[in-house]
């Protein structure tokens, strides 16, 4: 008896533990586009630093797919996923429908080291710090190659 009770309260008690620590899963660029959706709307302030001036982030790629802007994307396209802060707080969205968000389809101009390439957002990047930015691989070529994999002091601008 004291060991099946010395088990059921082990159990519990990993049980708890488990439900607490994060998934290594949710932290995918690109690949989590906006589908968990909580139906709350998002609340945003004109003073967001975001929202004009050149931005300085990090540049990363991904294996382009279906983006949050309801999208199909291809590798080849011009395309940018924003920080899922950025996106989820750009004024005018609702958190209802990420295929309506007011900055899909909005242009960005990034630079790095004298490249500079223009992309259109059109998918949320859930491991992105706010100002980070996470590229199709055609458009972070014009910016470096893609060995690289990562740029740190990457600039952009709203087109």
């Amino acid at each position: 008896m004291f060991f099946t009770k010395t088990v059921a309260t082990l159990a519990l008690a990993v049980t708890a533990l488990a439900a607490s620590i994060p998934r290594a899963d949710n932290v995918t660029c690109g690949s989590s586009t906006g589908s968990s959706s909580t139906g709350s709307a998002a609340v945003t302030t004109s003073s967001e630093s975001w929202l004009s001036g050149t931005q300085t982030g990090e540049a990363t790629y991904y294996m382009t797919g279906l983006g949050a802007c309801g999208i199909d994307n291809t590798d080849s396209d011009y395309i940018v996923a924003v920080s899922e802060n950025l996106f989820d707080n750009y004024p005018g969205y609702t958190g209802t429908n990420p295929n309506n968000n007011p900055v899909c389809n909005k242009q960005i101009t990034a630079t790095y080291q004298d490249h500079s390439v223009t992309v259109t957002v059109t998918d949320r990047c859930v491991a992105c710090a706010t100002t980070d930015l996470d590229f199709s691989p055609s458009a972070f070529q014009d910016l470096a190659d893609l060995s690289e994999g990562r740029l740190y002091g990457m600039t952009w601008v709203w087109s």
